[in-house]
């Protein structure tokens, strides 16, 4: 069985930002190892007990270099234990409210989720980070995505996703996992906003966090680009000539550091 844990990141509206949501697979054979190194790690470099692993802010006994160190070697593990990255990103500027843009992106995590679990040939469990969106619809959701599948598709009314067994909620401080998300997506953040909002001063550490997000990025067998199960830009066709634009930068700077996408490529 596989185990999807799934956050959001960049939330707040600003126009040229790109919202972020992924989900990070992890085999539960493999869950307790991975999660018996983690723990193995914060004790070694000193981590006090109650400090709850985010991208930021680090343990206040921490010096910014020692916080790098520590998040690079949490990501490193996570690869170590054949963890897989499944993202997909929108332009706030198309998208309606963040709101919906995160309902859609639980949505299309999900079905690629499920796309994979054909491939791996098992089922899986899908865990998302607690939250409170407008009307708190997120509970019906949920429930709508075990009973009845994803509704309203383009070339079906109801997908029904038959090997996720079940949808629930999680939270960091609850299991390493979450925060292993938290620290991945907060990472494609700051270098998505470092590319967006043209942040030079932030590149080479970017460029760092994206060669380190880079393996753990779902890909299909043998090949080096990254279809769209692994990483989408949402939507998938963008009319407007200054839009799309910004999609084929993106495109193009994610591919400087190995990270090449099938979408948006001229």
């Amino acid at each position: 069985m596989k185990i999807l844990y799934c956050d959001e990141t960049n939330l707040d509206r600003r126009s040229g930002d790109f919202l972020i949501y992924g989900g990070l697979m992890v085999d539960s054979d493999k869950v307790r190892d991975l999660s018996d190194d983690i723990e193995k790690m914060r004790r070694e470099l000193g981590v006090p007990r109650d400090y709850k692993l985010k991208f930021n802010p680090g343990p206040e006994n921490f010096s910014h270099e020692q916080f790098i160190n520590f998040k690079q070697r949490a990501m490193e593990i996570a690869h170590s234990h054949d963890c897989k990255l499944l993202v997909y990103a929108v332009l706030h500027d198309i998208a309606n409210t963040p709101d919906e843009a995160r309902r859609f992106g639980i949505n299309t995590v999900c079905f690629h989720f499920d796309c994979a679990l054909i491939r791996y040939k098992t089922t899986g469990l899908v865990l998302i980070d607690r939250f409170t969106d407008d009307g708190n619809q997120i509970d019906a959701q949920l429930r709508e995505k075990f009973t009845v599948g994803l509704k309203d598709m383009p070339h079906s009314a109801e997908m029904r996703l038959e090997n996720i067994i079940g949808y629930h909620y999680s939270a960091i401080g609850q299991s390493h996992m979450p925060s292993l998300v938290d620290v991945l997506l907060g990472s494609l953040r700051l270098a998505f906003n470092c590319h967006t909002r043209q942040q030079s001063g932030m590149a080479e550490t970017a460029s760092t966090l994206l060669n380190l997000i880079s393996p753990l990025i779902w890909r299909e067998d043998g090949r080096q680009e990254v279809s769209e199960i692994g990483f989408m830009l949402s939507p998938k066709e963008v009319r407007s000539s200054s839009y799309r634009q910004r999609y084929v930068q993106l495109v193009n700077y994610l591919a400087e550091s190995n990270i090449r996408l099938a979408q948006f490529t001229e």
